[in-house]
């Protein structure tokens, strides 16, 4: 079976000179046009959606030439876009959501939790057969998504304070009333029966607010991964791409194969555990999913990525999977990055870093070090050339 893959970002609206969020994607989109690009709940974000790609190689240059886009555009106007969890420096507002009779509503409905949604992630959907085989696969998968959250982190601040979290969007993102583990369930009926309850309950208005970290789509075969913070560096998004679709991908084989999930209904230890890769990201500890204990992030990616091999090598992506991984271990998450560079330099250094890293360029390895301000303006987000992935090979590489 094929399983393709596609992915949404989402990308915060920063000036260009004091790194400040601003409400002004309305902007970028008038610019970049509708093909591909979507307003958010907040006018601070604009949302990016890729094509569908077999390959992981394709969906880097789908992502990488959408970045590129984003930053002219930005650059003309006298903005930045970043990919991250939260931004350091930005201000709660309710006068900011998007002109949208709906956003309007949500905004209405959830108050604070709306004024303070100015936070940003990255969504992976992988291709199921059906929406039956959607729905039981969740079950399956849902013990391995802490893990890509942690490669995900990069939200430590928080207006202008570092929050002691890598994944500080996980804490804002958990208030909102369907957020977390999904839950198990026999077949679609009996999920969107659940659904319809919640709907009914007037708690939630539609499908669109089923904020689960993973789900089945509602309008196209697949599963969507929704843990995960938005991630600087393009090459995380096919890092956690890779791995999402050999979760899928071994979960379907095992479901084909009449396995049953044995789900014992116990999803508190889900929660905690996407609670301590939020708290941890990559430098500290995770759970286990085999053993629900704790141990050391490099020790449960590396116990994933031997577990998951069959699958990864179904899809030729084991090669590319093994090298990014060791990338990422070796460079630590977005979240280590950004407080590494903020304590060797400052904070609008550290702003700059997620500008730079968002718009594919690759810093030297000094890059911590103070550099005169203003760092982010229009003239250094313009005409950057493409940074080609350099830890990724082709698709079948051996392995």
């Amino acid at each position: 079976m094929t399983v393709r893959i596609g992915a949404e970002e989402e990308f915060h609206v920063l000036d260009a000179e004091s790194g400040r969020l601003v409400p002004r994607a309305g902007l970028l989109l008038e610019r970049l046009g509708t093909t591909g690009f979507a307003s958010e709940l907040q006018q601070s974000a604009v949302e990016s959606n890729s094509e569908v790609h077999d390959t992981l190689d394709g969906l880097y240059a789908d992502l990488s030439g959408t970045r590129r886009r984003l930053a002219a555009a930005a650059a003309a106007e006298g903005l930045a876009v970043v990919a991250a969890g939260t931004v350091p420096l930005a201000r709660v507002t309710p006068r900011d959501v998007t002109a949208d009779a709906r956003f309007r509503r949500m905004a209405e409905e959830y108050r604070r939790v709306a004024d303070e949604q100015l936070i940003c992630s990255a969504q992976v959907h992988a291709d199921v057969p059906d929406r039956d085989t959607a729905v039981r696969a969740m079950c399956l998968v849902s013990p391995w998504l802490p893990p890509l959250l942690a490669l995900s982190a990069s939200s430590p601040y928080w207006l202008g304070s570092d929050t002691g979290y890598a994944s500080w969007r996980t804490m804002l993102w958990q208030r909102w009333p369907t957020a977390g583990p999904a839950g198990c369930y026999r077949d679609a009926a009996e999920y969107d029966a659940a659904v319809a309850e919640l709907i009914g309950s007037g708690v939630i208005s539609d499908t669109g607010m089923l904020y689960q970290d993973v789900r089945p789509s509602a309008h196209q075969r697949t599963l969507e991964l929704r843990i995960g913070d938005a991630c600087p560096r393009a090459e995380t998004v096919v890092l956690i791409a890779g791995l999402f679709r050999a979760l899928v991908r071994d979960a379907c084989h095992r479901l084909e194969r009449g396995a049953d999930p044995r789900c014992d209904g116990h999803h508190e230890w889900l929660r905690a555990a996407a609670w301590r890769a939020a708290r941890s990201g990559l430098e500290g500890p995770l759970v286990d999913p085999w053993t629900r204990r704790a141990a050391p992030a490099h020790l449960v990616l590396r116990r994933m990525l031997h577990r998951l091999r069959p699958a990864l090598e179904a899809s030729g992506d084991f090669g590319t999977v093994r090298d990014l991984l060791d990338e990422a271990l070796a460079a630590g998450s977005a979240a280590h990055r950004l407080r590494r560079t903020v304590r060797e330099a400052d904070l609008p250094t550290g702003i700059d870093l997620l500008v730079t890293e968002t718009r594919g360029d690759r810093l030297p390895a000094h890059a911590g070090a103070r550099r005169p301000r203003p760092q982010v303006t229009a003239r250094h987000t313009a005409g950057r050339p493409r940074t080609p992935l350099h830890p990724v090979t082709t698709p079948g590489t051996p392995g």
